[in-house]
């Protein structure tokens, strides 16, 4: 019992270093305005790369499970980390706006996308009793590579030059990632078993896509994604416009979202294994809607403007942590990777909306109306939503495989 104990922290230890270079990838804004003044490119085109990083992020995820059941974790994470630090260091090579679309915005997205899925899935089927907590780890360690490397990056561009910066940053992101794969296991189905309440209750995608609260969960979970996301890729020009602070003093509000979003994974994460994850989600989803529509119709200053960033920030947080909690209670350990993988399309689709419906109703306010809006739909959904405890009669012994054809990729 001890050696496996001993054992299970280890795999912890190899997640949360895994996750800190995979994490890196939020420093993204950091390279947009240096790669215009270097390439003369539209800033707008360079911050579209984020976009579609976050796209291929959550797209890579449908194809995570099936992968790692062919390869094994610790290969697994060792190629996506190859993958990913050799893409950041040929982006040093890039000339062209399509060519960094298809190095950092497909290549590294998806290579990201597949190693932070299984990493999150694998080390919370270790701990099939604290989810939450696990979780939070995991994904806390994501949101601190961010902010480790906010600084790392920040300083690589002004001494080497944006295009140097990739360099180094590909090479510490391949290091950091390839260190924590050598201490993952994959987790046995006899440890996925220990603990895991549901009984019967390991659906898989099929399955899963049969039951209603699938949809509902994916609804949520585009809101809570959409409103975090949405706010971290403008929260400087909020700070500018809305609440009339110089550029130097919103700028500040960059550095509190990451610390905010990092802090409110690890809290929330480990409060939901204590008074239950759908009333964290509660808790996140009134405290976004009451801040956007604060946003949307009070006049802003300093304090209210900051009040405002936190909360959204904390809160998006935590629904990325309690998420994938969520739908190991809701459909078993057993499928974790891939059942998750569905539902987190929902953070693809979350990055792009944001920005979408902006455009289409026209700037901050009406956005942040139409986000307070959806957050109030998914507090109904998630006030009346119940657990799917035992499989639907329908669709009891429909266990063959991976479902979407993702099993023929």
């Amino acid at each position: 019992m001890k050696n496996t104990s001993e054992r299970r922290w280890l795999i912890v230890l190899g997640t949360i270093i895994a996750q800190l270079g995979l994490g890196t990838i939020y420093t993204w804004s950091l390279f947009n305005q240096p790669l215009v003044n270097k390439f003369g490119w539209q800033l707008s085109k360079v911050a579209l790369t984020f976009s579609i990083t976050s796209f291929a992020l959550a797209f890579g995820t449908l194809f995570a499970g099936r992968l790692q059941e062919k390869l094994g974790i610790r290969k697994l994470i060792s190629i996506a980390g190859i993958i990913m630090g050799t893409g950041l260091m040929l982006t040093s090579k890039v000339t062209s706006i399509s060519m960094l679309y298809v190095m950092v915005g497909l290549i590294v997205g998806a290579a990201d996308g597949v190693a932070y899925i299984t990493t999150l899935s694998n080390c919370i089927k270790w701990f099939p009793e604290k989810k939450g907590l696990i979780s939070g780890i995991s994904v806390g360690a994501y949101g601190t590579g961010s902010l480790i490397f906010k600084y790392i990056n920040a300083s690589l561009i002004s001494s080497k030059g944006v295009t140097g910066a990739f360099l180094y940053w590909g090479i510490m992101a391949m290091v950091l990632i390839l260190t924590g794969a050598q201490l993952l296991k994959d987790a046995s189905s006899k440890t996925v078993s220990v603990n895991n309440s549901e009984k019967g209750n390991n659906f898989t995608v099929r399955q899963m896509l049969k039951t209603r609260q699938a949809y509902l969960l994916f609804i949520v979970f585009f809101t809570a994604c959409m409103s975090g996301l949405y706010l971290i890729g403008i929260v400087k020009d909020i700070g500018v416009q809305l609440a009339g602070l110089k550029p130097a003093i919103a700028a500040n509000a960059v550095a509190m979202v990451a610390i905010f979003n990092t802090s409110g994974r690890i809290i929330l994460g480990a409060l939901s294994d204590k008074v239950g994850r759908l009333k964290v989600v509660l808790f996140t989803l009134t405290v976004t809607a009451i801040a956007v529509f604060v946003l949307s119709f009070v006049h802003l200053n300093f304090g209210i403007f900051f009040a405002c960033v936190a909360g959204i920030a904390f809160c998006f947080g935590g629904n990325i942590t309690v998420f994938p909690a969520i739908v190991g209670d809701f459909f078993g350990l057993k499928n974790h990777s891939r059942n998750y993988g569905i539902i987190y399309q929902g953070f693809g689709f979350g990055a792009l909306s944001g920005s979408f419906i902006a455009a289409l109703v026209g700037g901050f306010k009406p956005t942040f109306m139409v986000v307070g809006m959806l957050c109030i739909v998914s507090l109904i959904i998630v006030a009346t939503i119940k657990s799917p405890m035992e499989l639907p009669e329908n669709i009891k012994g429909d266990n063959n495989g991976l479902e979407l054809n993702i099993n023929a990729a």
